[in-house]
């Protein structure tokens, strides 16, 4: 006679110790969907930036769990990601002459691993490199449409002079840029001029190398506010964004999602009250959150987070306003009572930068928020992510 083994109990956001991030995959799907029409309406290639998640669990999201063409962040990302077989895959940050080693053992396990660069130094050490290595190293310039960041400017005296020395070494791929400055467009039209403004900058970058005779195949552009409001990619051949998939309440503010599209958020625990202060103490701190406060520069400031019960369901008024390391201060806004939440109450935070929080935490625990909610969400699987540099 043999006797059945008991079934491992199902676990939900009740059981895991807080704080630890959570995705609601169905939100993450309907996300990237709507990106992708987006993309295919306008005829470009998606490049989507996996920084925010960075995770091959959520871009397998992306494609029907097949590859696609990407953008990192990081060598450790586009390392992981070739590891899960992503072959075509675009680093998008400065080249550094020290990381050239590790790009070029990519390329030689087939990695099509393109660089980014602004400047004829970078220019001359990836020609450099790739002569000694006799392979080519595929580099894009680094456009500044907006004074955001890094990037040369399109109508710069030094952009053709980069262009020829890594064309001299078999290693020009394009150009690309990237609209930093629509992080503060608060309205349509600021969000559709910097849209504007991003693709001109690229393809006028372009131009310019093409009648000097220098080969441009790549036109990148891409930010999530420009991608979800572009109308005219012409002359563009590629769309990067990576926040759209998990969203935030920087970009909620902004009008680029509701709240509702959220897909990230973070459990944490009610361990205190100071009601002299009006103040709810939970064990998530900054070291949960991370200390991005980008709201605070939008008309309605969201503190550290918005608050919503385990299920999800938003409590009115109720914002993290305050952090230190392992704790957070819940107070209420706008004339909302305080709630009554004992001690062990369980919450999710809503974050401001998606980007940042996630990269608080190990990984992910799924969940469908099409299923049932109560009383807590049943936890689907656990995703990892890729950490370093």
């Amino acid at each position: 006679m043999t006797t059945a083994l008991p079934s491992a109990p199902t676990r939900t956001l009740a059981d895991p110790d807080t704080p630890f991030a959570v995705v609601d995959v169905h939100k993450a799907r309907r996300n990237i969907e709507r990106l992708a029409q987006r993309a295919d309406k306008l005829g470009v290639t998606l490049r989507p930036h996996v920084k925010t998640a960075k995770s091959l669990d959520v871009a397998a999201l992306m494609h029907d769990g097949t590859s696609c063409p990407i953008t990192v962040s990081t060598l450790a990302e586009a390392e992981a990601f070739a590891g899960g077989g992503y072959t075509d895959i675009t680093y998008a940050v400065g080249i550094d002459p020290h990381k050239l080693p590790r790009v070029i053992a990519l390329l030689r396990r087939g990695v099509a691993l393109r660089v980014l660069l602004d400047s004829a130094e970078q220019a001359t050490f990836v020609a450099d490199a790739a002569r000694a290595a006799g392979i080519a190293v595929p580099a894009q310039i680094e456009i500044d449409c907006d004074g955001h960041r890094g990037g040369i400017h399109p109508d710069a005296p030094g952009l053709v002079g980069i262009g020829r020395i890594l064309h001299e070494a078999g290693c020009l791929d394009g150009v690309l840029t990237h609209a930093g400055e629509s992080y503060f467009a608060h309205s349509a039209e600021e969000q559709r001029l910097a849209t504007k403004n991003e693709r001109d900058g690229a393809v006028a970058a372009a131009d310019r190398l093409r009648a000097a005779d220098l080969p441009v195949n790549v036109v990148s552009v891409g930010s999530t506010p420009t991608a979800h409001a572009a109308e005219d990619l012409t002359g563009v051949t590629e769309l990067r964004a990576g926040n759209y998939v998990f969203f935030d309440l920087v970009m909620a503010g902004l009008g680029v999602c509701a709240i509702e599209d959220l897909a990230l958020s973070v459990v944490v625990t009610v361990i205190g009250h100071r009601p002299e202060y009006g103040w709810i103490i939970t064990d998530g701190g900054w070291m949960a959150m991370s200390r991005d406060r980008g709201t605070s520069a939008q008309p309605q400031d969201q503190g550290y987070g918005l608050v919503t019960d385990l299920a999800g369901r938003p409590i009115p008024g109720l914002v993290m306003t305050a952090a230190s390391q392992e704790h957070g201060t819940l107070t209420a806004r706008g004339g909302a009572l305080l709630p009554d939440l004992p001690v062990g109450t369980r919450l999710r935070i809503l974050p401001n930068h998606a980007c940042a929080t996630a990269a608080q935490h190990h990984g992910y625990h799924v969940i469908d928020g099409t299923r049932p909610q109560d009383p807590a969400p049943v936890i689907e699987a656990v995703w990892k992510r890729v950490s370093g540099w």
